[in-house]
C-alpha cells in the first residue's frame, strides 16, 4: 500500500526548474533511495515532501491525504513525518535528553517521564544511553547525527525523510549511522532517503531512483539501476561515480 505518492511535481527557484513533473511512490515499509549530482533535486523533493517548501504544481498524498493543499494545517502533518539534515541541527544549549524529547512535550504534549523513558530507551538501542546529560558539543559527529535521527524517531513518524545524513561526517565515522539506518529498516521503518553512499543504497534500498533535472530518469531495484542501467543518463552517472571510486 502506498504511504506516499508524489504526481506531476514542479518547483520552481528564481525562474530555474527544480522539480519538473516528477512522479514519485513510496510503498509503506519500504525504502527508497534517491540518487543523482548535487542540483538534480532531490533535497528539493524531500523539503517539498516535509511541506518546508511549496510545491509550484502537483499533489503529495500521504496515506492518501494531500497534504499539498494550502489549506492543509502543515505542522499536523510534520507531526507523522521525521526529518534529519545535513547538518545535525541539535540545540546546542539543550543536553541530548532534552533535544530529543521538546517536540514530544511541546507538541505532542507527553509528559515529562514518559516522554524521557522513550528518548531513553531509543538512546540505549543506538548505543547512546551513557550520553543521556551530555551536551551535543561533547559528541562526535557520528554521536551527533545519530541523535538527531532519534530525536525523529521520538515522534513516531510514519515516514522518515533522511538528507544526505552522512555528508557531514568523516569516513570513519559513517558506519555509525548507516548501521542505524540498517536496524530501522529491519523494524519496518518507511523511509526516503537521498545519498551519494551508492554501496549502501545498494544494501539497504528497495527502490533506487537516478534524478536528473528535476525528474526521475530510471527507477527500480538497486540491482538493476545500479548493475543493468537502462538509460543512457544513468549510465554516465554511474561511470563517473566508478571513475570516482564511490561504486
Amino acid at each position: 500500500m502506498a504511504l506516499l505518492r508524489c504526481r506531476g511535481l514542479r518547483k520552481e527557484f528564481a525562474g530555474q526548474v527544480v522539480l519538473d513533473r516528477l512522479d514519485l511512490t513510496v510503498d509503506e515499509h519500504r525504502v527508497v533511495a534517491l540518487i543523482g549530482a548535487s542540483g538534480s533535486g532531490k533535497s528539493t523533493l524531500l523539503r517539498c515532501v516535509n511541506l518546508l517548501e511549496e510545491v509550484d504544481d502537483g499533489t503529495i498524498e500521504l496515506d492518501g491525504e494531500d497534504i499539498s493543499d494550502p489549506r492543509v494545517d502543515a505542522d499536523r502533518v510534520r507531526r507523522r513525518i521525521g526529518m534529519v539534515f545535513q547538518a545535525y541541527n541539535l540545540f546546542p544549549h539543550l543536553s541530548v535528553l532534552d533535544n530529543i524529547t521538546l517536540a514530544p512535550r511541546r507538541v505532542h504534549r507527553r509528559a515529562r517521564a514518559e516522554a524521557e523513558a522513550q528518548a531513553r530507551d531509543l538512546l540505549d538501542r543506538v548505543g547512546l544511553g551513557a550520553k543521556a546529560h551530555a551536551f551535543p558539543d561533547g559528541l562526535s559527529g557520528g554521536q551527533q547525527q545519530r541523535v538527531a535521527i532519534v530525536r525523529a524517531l521520538a515522534n513516531s513518524p510514519r515516514l522518515m525523510l533522511l538528507d544526505e545524513v552522512t555528508s557531514a561526517l568523516d569516513p570513519e565515522l559513517v558506519g555509525e549511522v548507516l548501521t542505524m539506518i540498517r536496524d530501522l529498516k529491519a523494524d519496518g521503518m518507511t523511509m526516503v532517503l537521498a545519498t551519494h553512499e551508492m554501496g549502501f543504497a545498494r544494501e539497504v534500498a528497495d527502490e533506487v531512483c537516478f534524478l536528473d533535472a528535476g525528474r526521475v530518469v530510471e527507477s527500480g531495484p538497486p540491482e538493476q539501476v545500479l548493475g543493468e542501467p537502462t538509460q543512457a543518463r544513468t549510465r554516465q552517472f554511474l561511470r563517473r561515480i566508478i571513475e570516482a571510486g564511490r561504486l
